[in-house]
């Protein structure tokens, strides 16, 4: 048997150290080999059309062409798998690429050029390693689909106000149903994506396990909290779980629901630390709690990302009589969760990102009356 082509890669980094360290650190991959280096966007975007690689490491900040507007030009022109590798101080960047097209990101240890890069060569290794997997072409129509959403919605986004040095405190009714959502690559734009065709009062509240750093929930949290019609807050231990709240869970933790079987009147969230190291937040971990706790009225979702977190917890939830809904994943920019969850028999619908919005909603409605 032939072994497969060699995956070739194009390194975009305005400093000639990053650029030569990360080159080294891809070239260690037996099955890929770096066939081009560019110094800014300029220089990409020529090298993309003239080698044609099958993926991008991309830095955002760059001189004469940023990463933003070689990402537009890029996924108009020639779509290509993208991960960018950015710094801490660049979080609110990170999802901006996500949302013009970019697979992933992988975070720098700071902007300054330093050593200190070699850190990141295991993420590096896995997340190239996954590019032959993705659909690219569905990056390409999520990132339409968000431009879409963009333009035709015309309530204002809320911004925080300067002076308010926290947000406000989480209140409200039990919902009369919990929502479970896991997500890993690709999820931020899917979410972002799906969350914005719910409606802003639900009778249900949200809790989202996506794999992310723990640097960058809280950001997530806030972004999404600007861009969709309901709230959205990162969770915290002992937080109230509320109708119309979508709950973000921290990244390098897992969630989990408590409620009657506690022997509380209200449910809460817990915040607990992984017992063995998994990816966090783990959608295994929430699907069982959510469905031991809310069984008939929960809802679980698996979305796009590598992978099966989901499937055992899919398991749980179909002995307890929860719904599951996945991802379709023929369409979705990573298969790899929806299809395992789909490959156990127990999923009862699938639908494309554009559709789960109103499946969820439909579950809502068959389940309001219920507690």
């Amino acid at each position: 048997m032939s072994s497969p082509e060699k995956l070739r890669v194009l390194v975009v980094d305005d400093s000639a150290y990053n650029r030569q360290t990360i080159t080294s650190m891809l070239e260690s991959i037996d099955d890929v080999t770096v066939v081009a280096r560019a110094m800014n966007g300029t220089e990409a975007l020529q090298m993309a059309f003239d080698v044609e690689p099958d993926v991008i490491t991309l830095d955002l900040e760059m001189p004469e062409m940023d990463g933003f507007s070689f990402l537009r030009l890029l996924m108009s022109r020639r779509p290509t798998p993208v991960l960018v590798v950015s710094g801490h101080s660049a979080r609110e960047n990170v999802f901006r690429a996500l949302e013009l097209g970019a697979l992933d990101f992988i975070a720098k240890p700071s902007r300054e050029i330093s050593p200190d890069i070699k850190s990141i060569e295991d993420e590096l290794v896995a997340k190239i390693r996954m590019v032959r997997r993705l659909s690219a072409v569905r990056l390409v129509d999520r990132a339409k689909s968000l431009a879409k959403i963009e333009r035709a919605n015309t309530t204002p986004i809320r911004l925080v106000e300067p002076e308010e040095a926290e947000p406000a405190p989480v209140s409200g009714p039990a919902p009369d149903a919990v929502v479970a959502i896991a997500a890993s690559t690709g999820g931020p734009p899917a979410l972002q994506q799906l969350l914005c065709g719910l409606e802003s009062e639900m009778p249900m509240a949200v809790v989202i396990a996506q794999h992310m750093p723990a640097r960058f929930t809280t950001l997530f949290a806030e972004r999404l909290d600007r861009l969709v019609p309901a709230r959205v807050v990162e969770a915290t231990d002992g937080m109230p779980i509320c109708a119309g709240v979508v709950y973000i869970a921290p990244g390098a933790a897992n969630v989990e629901v408590q409620y009657k079987s506690r022997g509380l009147s209200h449910p809460v969230l817990r915040v607990v630390a992984p017992e063995r190291p998994v990816l966090t937040p783990s959608g295994d971990h929430l699907f069982t709690s959510v469905a031991r706790e809310y069984g008939p009225t929960a809802c679980l979702v698996v979305l796009t990302g590598m992978g099966s977190d989901g499937r055992d917890g899919v398991r749980v939830g179909h002995a307890a009589g929860a719904t599951i809904m996945v991802e379709d994943p023929t369409t979705a920019v990573m298969p790899g969760m929806p299809h395992s969850a789909a490959e156990t028999g127990l999923v009862h619908e699938v639908h494309p990102i554009e559709g789960l919005a109103t499946a969820i909603t439909s579950f809502v409605r068959r389940h309001r009356s219920r507690g």
